[in-house]
C-alpha cells in the first residue's frame, strides 16, 4: 500500500470511522439515555459531545519521521485548540462512556425537574427545545470545564488520558485472559489490534496486541447464531427423520449461514428444551476457549481487529479477521459443532419421529 501511494487514503477513511468511534459512543449514550426518559435526545447528545471535547487536550507527540517535533508534555500547552484524534478512537472509549452516562443522567434530571427556560405554548417545539437545553447544557459545560482545569492544574494531564492510564489500560489487561468478558473493553481491544495491524501489517504481543477482542466472541462464540447451531441445522436438513426437524432445518439453513438462527431457537425449539440445552451452552465456550489457547500457543495468528458485519458468513469472516489459518480453524469449529449437537439432536429427533408416527397411526384408525 505504501508503494502504491494508497495508504493515506485508507488512513483518511480509518480516521473518519474507527478513528472517532468514541464520539459515536458519547453522543449515542447521552442521546439514548434522554430518549428512554422521555426527553428530547439530540440536545443531550450534543451537550455530551461538547463535554467530551472540553475534557481532552493534545497529549500525543508530533513526529516528523523518527524525529520528535513536539513532545507529549509540550503538546499539552503548545497545541491548545487542536483536537487530538488519539482520544477520539478506542483509547477514549471508557471516558466517552463515563461522560455519556453522566450527561444523560444530569441532563434529564434538569429537564424532568423543569429547571429550564420556559416559553409560551405558542412557540414552535423546535425553538422551545433549544431554550429548554440552555440551562442544563450551560451547567454541564461549566462542570466539565472545572473538571478539565482540575486535571490540568493538579494532575498535569487530562481526564481522558488519566482514565485511559488508570482505568482502561488495566481493564484491557484483565480482559486479555481466558475468562475476560466486557463488551466496551473488548471493542477497545479490537480497535487497538486494528491500529497495530494498520501500522505493521500484523498483530502480536510484542506490539501490544490482544488475544481477547470482540472478534474472538463474535466469530468463535456466536457465529451462525447464539449457541453456534449450524451443526444442529445440518443434522436437521440431511439426517433427521421427523418431519418437524426436517422442515425447520430446510427453513433455517440459509439464515444460519448468515448468522440468523431464530428459526432454530423458537422453531425446534431450543428455548426451554432440556434435551438440547447442554450442547447449546457447551459449544460457545468450547469454540472461543480453544481458539484463545491456539492463539496463545502461536498456532493461530492474533486477530487483526477488523469488525466485520455480523451477517458475514463464517469462513469468510474468519479470513477477514485473521487470514487463511483462522478461516480454516473456523471451518473446523463448525464441523465440531455438528458432532457436539449430534447425539442430543438424534435423541430429540427420535422422540419427535415416534410422536409423529403414533399420531399418524391414530389418524389412520
Amino acid at each position: 500500500m505504501n508503494q502504491t501511494g494508497l495508504t493515506p487514503f485508507w488512513n483518511q477513511a480509518y480516521n473518519a470511522s474507527f478513528g472517532i468511534v468514541s464520539v459515536f459512543a458519547v453522543v449515542g449514550i447521552a442521546y439514548q439515555w434522554a430518549k428512554n426518559e422521555g426527553v428530547e435526545g439530540l440536545p443531550a447528545g450534543m451537550t455530551a459531545f461538547v463535554g467530551f471535547l472540553i475534557l481532552m487536550n493534545s497529549t500525543t507527540p508530533v513526529m516528523n519521521g523518527a524525529k520528535t517535533v513536539v513532545s507529549a508534555q509540550q503538546a499539552l500547552t503548545l497545541l491548545q485548540g487542536f483536537i487530538d484524534r488519539t482520544w477520539l478512537g478506542g483509547q477514549g472509549m471508557i471516558a466517552a462512556i463515563i461522560v455519556g452516562l453522566i450527561i444523560g443522567w444530569i441532563y434529564t434530571w434538569f429537564v424532568k425537574h423543569k429547571i429550564t427556560i420556559k416559553l409560551p405554548e405558542q412557540v414552535p417545539p423546535a425553538v422551545a427545545n433549544s431554550f429548554i437545553a440552555l440551562i442544563p447544557a450551560a451547567v454541564l459545560t461549566a462542570m466539565w470545564l472545572c473538571v478539565y482545569i482540575f486535571f490540568e492544574k493538579v494532575a498535569h494531564t487530562t481526564m481522558t488520558q488519566w482514565i485511559y492510564t488508570t482505568i482502561q489500560t488495566p481493564l484491557q489487561g484483565i480482559t486479555d485472559s481466558f475468562g475476560g468478558i466486557a463488551g466496551p473493553i473488548l471493542g477497545a481491544n479490537a480497535l487497538q489490534n486494528a491500529a497495530i495491524f494498520k501500522k505493521y501489517g500484523y498483530v502480536d504481543a510484542a506490539h501490544g496486541g490482544h488475544i481477547v477482542i470482540q472478534g474472538l466472541f463474535d466469530q468463535f462464540s456466536t457465529v451462525t447464531g447464539a449457541g453456534m447451531t449450524i451443526g444442529l441445522v445440518v443434522f436437521m436438513c440431511f439426517m433427521a427423520r421427523s418431519a418437524q426437524m426436517r422442515s425447520i432445518g430446510k427453513l433455517a439453513l440459509v439464515p444460519g449461514i448468515f448468522n440468523i438462527n431464530e428459526p432454530v431457537l423458537f422453531g425446534v425449539p431450543i428455548v426451554m428444551n432440556p434435551m438440547l440445552a447442554l450442547p447449546f451452552f457447551i459449544m460457545p465456550p468450547l469454540s472461543a476457549g480453544s481458539t484463545y489457547l491456539l492463539i496463545k500457543a502461536g498456532i493461530l495468528p492474533y486477530l487483526n481487529g477488523v469488525q466485520v458485519p455480523w451477517t458475514t458468513p463464517p469462513v469468510i469472516s474468519g479470513f477477514l479477521i485473521g487470514g487463511w489459518k483462522v478461516a480454516i480453524w473456523q471451518a473446523i469449529i463448525l464441523i465440531i459443532s455438528f458432532f457436539v449437537y449430534l447425539p442430543f439432536a438424534r435423541s430429540y429427533d427420535n422422540m419427535l419421529y415416534k410422536q409423529e408416527q403414533a399420531a399418524k397411526a391414530k389418524e389412520e384408525k
